[in-house]
Formats: structure tokens, C-alpha cells, sequence
């Protein structure tokens, strides 16, 4: 995608605790009639839509308070299921940042957003990372992982490219949603793998040992 093709208003999807990063895919469970509703006009145009976390989760709250920088992805795969669940994969393009949100007619919310500070996210240049500098990282991500009944295949990982692996890792870990925030908003790759060791080094991981997962 260029940069002349970025929208100027975006549909957006509130997720707590869950972060999409640029260069990777994920899967996604569309079942809320807002969303059903949202999906259906992204495919009938540009297929793009806003990953974003509220800043708190409340049940009853249908409009929480969104922080100002999320992630837009694009539906790469859609199916629909016997019972009316949209089953999409959803690859991660560039992040944004909120402007405001707009007033609308419409079940979901849309924002006007802005992609100045994260064109780089478009670039295909690779980050110059080895992974021997993530053997530490991997070490203590291991164990917390581990310790909270995580599973990933760490031999599959190691296959990616760096940025594609150092994203998942952040993606799928146990951390909080303001950890997770931190991580999305890390300006390039070797800052994010900066700001995990620093989230990993807060953790003492004797406080999992006794965690059961429900």
C-alpha cells in the first residue's frame, strides 16, 4: 500500500488486551451485529479497518475511551459460518493515530485518523536485529509463557523473519493491555525488543508459580 491510498476515516474495532502489529496476520471471530455490520461495508469497499484498545473494559460500556494509537489491517481471507459468525484473517498494514472520532449513523464506531508518524511501517527494509540478541528475551519469555500455560512453537518462530517473530511474541504474551499499548507504540523493532526485555524485567517470575489458568 502507499501512502496516497491511506484513508482519512477508518472503521473501528475495540478490542481489549489485543494488539495487531504491521506484517502480521491474525485470525478474528466476528459475531457482535455491530461488527457483522462493519465487516460487510469493509468488504464492500476498501477491506480496511482499525485494530484498536479501549483504555478500560467495562461489560455494559458499549463505547469505552479508545487510546489514540491502533493498528489498520486489511481482510486478507473472509468466510461466513452456518450460524452467521464472519470468519476473517486480518494482516496488519500501518499504525495510526486518532485525530477524532466521527458522528455517525452507523452501529460501529469511525474515526478520522492520521499515518504521518508510522510511514515507516509500509517500508519493506529490514531491520538489522540478530537473533542472538533475542536469546535472552526468548529465555525469560520462555518461562513466563510457560509459567502462565502458554503454548508456542518456538521452533516455527525462529524460522520468521525477525520483525514477524519479535511481533507475535508481543501479540500473543501475557501482558497487561497498558504493556501491550507500550509495545504498539515502540517507534521501530529494535525499540520494541528494548521494551520487552524492560516489561520482563518488572515481572518476578515467582509470582506465576502458583497461578492456575482458568
Amino acid at each position: 500500500m502507499n501512502k496516497e491510498d491511506l484513508p482519512k476515516n477508518l472503521a473501528v474495532f475495540p478490542l481489549s488486551n489485543f494488539i495487531i502489529f504491521p506484517r502480521t496476520s491474525v485470525p478474528l471471530n466476528i459475531f457482535e451485529p455491530r461488527y457483522i455490520d462493519m465487516i460487510n461495508d469493509s468488504m464492500k469497499s476498501n477491506k480496511l479497518i482499525g485494530m484498536i484498545q479501549p483504555k478500560s473494559f467495562k461489560e455494559n460500556n458499549k463505547n469505552p475511551e479508545l487510546h489514540e494509537i491502533g493498528c489498520m489491517g486489511k481482510i486478507t481471507s473472509f468466510k461466513e459460518s452456518e450460524d452467521g459468525r464472519f470468519l476473517i484473517e486480518l494482516k496488519g498494514i500501518i499504525r495510526f493515530q486518532i485525530i477524532r472520532e466521527l458522528k455517525s449513523y452507523k452501529k460501529y464506531r469511525e474515526c478520522e485518523v492520521d499515518f504521518n508518524d508510522f510511514h515507516e511501517d509500509l517500508s519493506q527494509k529490514k531491520e538489522e536485529i540478530k537473533f542472538a540478541d533475542l536469546e535472552l528475551i526468548f529465555k525469560d519469555l520462555k518461562s513466563l509463557f510457560e509459567k502462565r500455560g502458554f503454548i508456542i512453537n518456538w521452533n516455527a518462530l525462529e524460522k520468521q523473519s525477525l520483525d514477524e517473530t519479535i511481533n507475535a511474541l508481543a501479540m500473543a504474551s501475557p501482558f497487561t493491555i497498558e504493556e501491550k499499548q507500550v509495545l504498539l507504540e515502540a517507534k521501530n523493532l529494535d525499540l520494541r525488543k528494548t521494551k520487552i526485555s524492560e516489561i520482563l524485567a518488572t515481572y518476578t517470575f515467582d509470582q506465576y508459580n502458583n497461578t492456575t489458568i482458568q
